[in-house]
């Protein structure tokens, strides 16, 4: 995909991510900006499920996890769902700008962190993979919303399936003391970026990690929803 840049003096315009016409400077175009699903939907404001009304869900009333909001730019289905995978397992990073500029999109009239930390990714998938997607994400909204990022704080083990991989009852228990954090923070409130929330298994985890750390308080901030599966 193609941004906005010069080639031989010549101006040459974004692409749409989407479906490849002439886009914006986030790199979409009018049409498929349109079509992305969810954006204008009403969510709870702690775990981001869509619902009838923008108040919390039942299931966060009576259970509250350790993030106290989240921010979900839209909801994990097509064309969203397609672009997400191609950009995190067919290693399309010219993706993470579409991506992230959606995400700062609908994080614009959120609370402002004081630091945003990526969701991190073991040292086995790195090499694998060459890049963690959640930090790509991040620098794209650090940069755009001029907000501290740091990318080395937070540590995942090895040996952890993937949680695309598990049945949604079992990622709780599969990320149950799987993230650890380097640094002591003294940032009262931590935003978390990453590509996808499913479960908030993940998320609710490494919450508590920070928190423990010294955060005062944990937003999560993620590209796409999940609906709760039935």
């Amino acid at each position: 995909m193609l941004l906005l840049g010069q080639l031989s003096g010549v101006l040459l315009p974004s692409l749409c991510a989407a479906c490849g016409d002439t886009a914006d400077a986030q790199g979409w175009c009018a049409g498929c900006r349109a079509d992305i699903p969810g954006r204008d939907v009403p969510r709870c404001p702690v775990c981001a499920l869509p619902g009838a009304a923008a108040q919390p869900c039942g299931h966060c009333l009576a259970h509250p996890p350790a993030y106290a909001r989240t921010v979900a730019a839209c909801s994990y289905a097509f064309p969203l769902d397609a672009m997400l995978s191609q950009f995190k397992y067919g290693r399309n990073l010219a993706l993470a700008h579409p991506l992230g500029a959606l995400l700062c999109e609908a994080a614009r009239e959120a609370p402002m962190p004081d630091l945003l930390l990526p969701v991190p990714i073991s040292r086995t998938r790195m090499r694998v993979r060459g890049f963690n997607q959640a930090a790509e994400i991040a620098r794209i909204v650090a940069h755009a919303l001029k907000l501290e990022l740091e990318l080395g704080a937070l540590t995942r083990r090895d040996a952890d399936p993937p949680q695309a991989s598990l049945p949604l009852r079992e990622r709780a228990r599969s990320v149950r003391g799987a993230f650890g954090c380097k640094a002591r923070l003294r940032a009262e409130r931590v935003v978390l970026v990453d590509d996808v929330m499913t479960s908030g298994a993940t998320l609710h985890e490494l919450a508590t990690v920070v928190l423990g750390a010294g955060a005062l308080e944990v937003h999560c901030w993620v590209v796409a929803r999940t609906t709760r599966p039935d």
